[in-house]
């Protein structure tokens, strides 16, 4: 175990996982493209997310390992010819803790081992794990995309968590080595090619460029913040030369600027769908490729998404992506892009009239501008949810840069998840560089994370999808969470209270779950699919044992209530610490369906529940001061 109060201080980070010392995408060997590939990665690999097959899907029920005694554990495969041996211990929240190294596949009949490969141990479990004929294929080759991702993060991260704890926003972002912490199939990426991964990954590190296009204004939609306006925002996002060059390119070919808007398009979504499947619109001029624009961005962990690593002050731009990853194909709707600017005018302006918001420090990234372009013939064709109606369209998003102090820092919140090659934690590198008790550092976190969370549930109604990709962190100097900022706004929020009252064109966001349902938005969330791998990280790290950190969390909910006692019958209608909720089951909806796990305007009606989970902070409840009497 690594103890990290005995943590030494490191200088920043000089990282060995740059651009240079990967070979180039367009490299005229091919093999170079696979030097990832060997068979000792691969052999780390298949470990790595064996053992993480086995703890989700047995913390979803879908496997129920055999009690051995002693900590040891055995799986049997569907037609029993298999078995998987393994020491585990099984923690809150049923989280399945298994040591990786112990794991050993082998025949039943004379116990002969077996290599471990992650594919074999989805054919051997997929009759319980429900694979139709025609997910199965599809999700092998999911699988079998992560496994080369993790290939290449073992032969490429070098970085130790210490000195990654230490790094600049995007070298953390490109570290990350997990991906989301539930899904087992979670780095797919269907539709990259080899040398697309090297170029595209974010774990490859590498700056690209953005395609720009032309598009005519009929067939186009943009809208934006009231106080920004569409040519202000482009000449800023291209600079003046750049946009002056592809006015100048328009009109040569004879055609009027002003009958056009300008959208930044993912290299891969021009080279691969838009100049195939979009063909005739480039044809008839109503897209016109301008090249490529002059600032270089960085891919970010949700993969589509992109930093500007040229002058980080100016918005991250979200674009389309057609590739299948982690259950959905990764378009954007025109339609759905229309009302994002409002959604996140509208929450930002909440959040700053509110005060136990204010006090937290809470803010959000807005997404400041959308635009999408409609194919016509396409919207003829192509039904509710078609991946041909979202194949292009784009968003602004506020970068962070703008809003940080000069003692403050900010990482992905996907980092306090982030283990080295070595074993240690990157979480426990920052608490020991804050210096501070590690139940303290938590409580601090979890004022600036959670409370918000408990807040705009309880105060509005208001849920988000606050997992780790979608949170960055605002740290001081020493590695202390100061405050938190959310993204990703307009497709990952939900207003669950209809008293809640919302602006026609926000009323999109507004859902309807049962009630019985809605405080799973936490417990799912935010207990279950991050606060779950957090606490097993820092009690095996030996920095703060399961028990104390859930009992910091159970004050932190404490605290929220004591100093809200106006939200009594809330906190009683959603009751945080009852003695057990549903488990709502994520790797579930991706073996039921890859494609398209959710319908994203009807969350609820996918729910994949089985079984229930012990509460870890039932039993911390203290009573209300000053709470109206029943």
């Amino acid at each position: 175990m690594n103890h990290i109060m005995n943590h030494r201080a490191i200088p920043r980070l000089d990282t060995s996982l740059t651009p240079a010392t990967l070979p180039a995408p367009a490299d005229t060997d091919p093999a170079a493209l696979a030097t990832h590939l060997t068979p000792e990665h691969w052999e780390r690999a298949n470990r790595h997310v064996v053992r993480k097959a086995l703890a989700e899907f047995a913390h979803e029920r879908l496997i129920t390992p055999e009690d051995l005694g002693t900590g040891r554990y055995r799986v049997t495969s569907d037609d029993r010819s298999t078995e998987y041996l393994f020491r585990a211990d099984v923690l809150a929240l049923h989280h399945w803790r298994i040591d990786a190294a112990s794991i050993v596949r082998r025949q039943t009949a004379n116990g002969h081992k077996t290599p471990l490969d992650a594919l074999d141990l989805i054919l051997d479990l997929r009759h319980g794990l429900s694979l139709t004929p025609a997910v199965l294929p599809v999700y092998l080759e999911e699988i079998s995309s992560t496994l080369s991702s993790a290939a290449f993060k073992i032969a490429n991260g070098h970085v130790s968590a210490g000195d990654l704890a230490l790094a600049d926003f995007q070298d953390v972002e490109a570290g990350m080595t997990e991906g989301h912490p539930c899904f087992v199939a979670n780095n797919g990426r269907l539709g990259f090619d080899a040398a697309e991964f090297l170029e595209y990954a974010p774990e490859a590190g590498r700056d690209t460029r953005l395609v720009w296009l032309a598009a005519r204004r009929e067939h186009t939609t943009f809208a934006a913040s009231e106080d920004l306006e569409y040519k202000a925002l482009i000449i800023d996002e291209l600079g003046p030369d750049v946009h002056e060059r592809f006015t100048t390119k328009l009109s040569r070919l004879g055609l009027n600027p002003d009958d056009y808007l300008l959208i930044p398009v993912h290299p891969w979504q021009w080279r691969n769908k838009l100049a195939v499947t979009y063909a005739g619109d480039v044809a008839r001029r109503d897209l016109v490729c301008l090249g490529h624009g002059e600032d270089t961005y960085r891919p970010q962990q949700s993969i589509r998404t992109f930093f500007n690593t040229t002058a980080p002050r100016k918005h991250y731009v979200k674009t389309a992506l057609s590739i299948l990853n982690m259950g959905f194909m990764r378009g954007l709707s025109a339609d759905y892009m229309q009302a994002t600017p409002a959604i996140n005018d509208w929450l930002d302006g909440l959040i700053a009239a509110d005060p136990v918001l204010a006090r937290a420090g809470f803010g959000i990234l807005r997404e400041r501008a959308a635009i999408g372009y409609r194919q016509p013939q396409y919207a003829v064709a192509g039904g509710k949810g078609s991946p041909y109606l979202k194949m292009l369209a784009a968003l602004w998003r506020e970068s962070p840069a703008p809003r940080l102090e000069p003692d403050e820092r900010v990482m992905t919140m996907a980092a306090l998840l982030h283990v080295d090659r070595d074993g240690e934690s990157l979480a426990a590198a920052l608490i020991a560089e804050s210096g501070r008790p590690p139940a303290e550092w938590l409580r601090a976190y979890l004022d600036a994370y959670l409370v918000p969370v408990l807040h705009s549930f309880y105060g509005y109604g208001l849920v988000y999808m606050p997992h780790g990709e979608n949170v960055i962190l605002v740290l001081d100097d020493v590695g202390n969470v100061r405050r938190v900022l959310f993204k990703d706004i307009a497709e990952e929020i939900a207003v669950l209270d209809p008293g809640t009252p919302l602006p026609p064109r926000a009323e999109r966001i507004r859902a309807e779950v049962p009630d019985e349902l809605r405080v799973l938005s936490i417990f799912t969330d935010v207990f279950d699919c991050f606060l779950r791998f957090l606490a097993a990280i820092l009690d095996e790290q030996g920095a703060l044992r399961e028990a104390d950190f859930w009992s910091v969390v159970a004050d932190c909910v404490n605290g929220y209530q004591q100093a809200n006692p106006h939200l009594a019958g809330r906190f009683e209608d959603f009751d945080l610490f009852v003695e057990q909720f549903p488990l709502s089951c994520l790797n579930r909806l991706q073996l039921r369906d890859n494609r398209q796990m959710v319908d994203l305007e009807d969350p609820a009606s996918a729910l994949q529940l089985a079984g229930t989970l012990r509460n870890p902070i039932a039993g911390y409840r203290r009573a209300l001061v000053g709470a109206p009497a029943a």
